[in-house]
């Protein structure tokens, strides 16, 4: 079984496990790019669901890590969605423009400021969420709940396997 990496400028493709490295034009057996197409999908359907709602899908992360834990501060709230600071500012300027959230300064470190939902942004999950239900529902059909499961399984076992790793480390296996 053939498990090497081969590097192309400036593309990287994973291969499929037991296979030797596919051409980027010939993507479409490896696990990164179904991955991607999977993922593409899911907020595609979704953006054309709840965009009727005011929300795009970059609010729409940060509403639902909101509805998880309100008052989070701007850097926790980075960190829960995966976007950079400067990204999370400009969106929570539209936010606030839009009246989906307040910032607060924090009482206990005048440097931080919290986020929380406004009455309007908390009323929104139950426009919205059922949005994302109805589109995890129609993805899954004809799937077995087993094999979703298994699916859902794998894929977390691959993000940790993919965080665990040090940066020097992937490095050394891409390079």
């Amino acid at each position: 079984m053939d498990r090497r990496i081969k590097r192309r400028e400036p593309n990287i493709v994973f291969a499929q496990v037991g296979q030797t490295m596919a051409d980027p034009q010939e993507s479409e057996g490896n696990l990164s790019h179904a991955a991607r197409e999977v993922h593409r999908a899911f907020a595609r359907a979704l953006q054309n669901r709840i965009a009727s709602h005011g929300v795009s899908m970059g609010q729409w992360y940060f509403l639902r890590a909101l509805w998880d834990e309100d008052g989070l501060t701007q850097r926790e709230l980075s960190q829960r969605v995966g976007m950079m600071e400067p990204t999370t500012v400009t969106a929570l300027n539209t936010m606030e423009r839009q009246d989906l959230v307040r910032r607060v300064r924090n009482p206990h470190d005048r440097r931080k400021v919290n986020i929380f939902l406004t009455p309007k942004g908390r009323a929104l999950r139950t426009d919205i969420l059922p949005c994302a239900n109805e589109i995890a529902e129609l993805a899954t059909r004809g799937i077995s709940p087993g094999e979703v499961a298994t699916a859902i399984s794998v894929l977390r076992r691959i993000a940790s396997n993919l965080a665990s790793l040090p940066s020097q480390e992937m490095d050394d296996e891409l390079g």
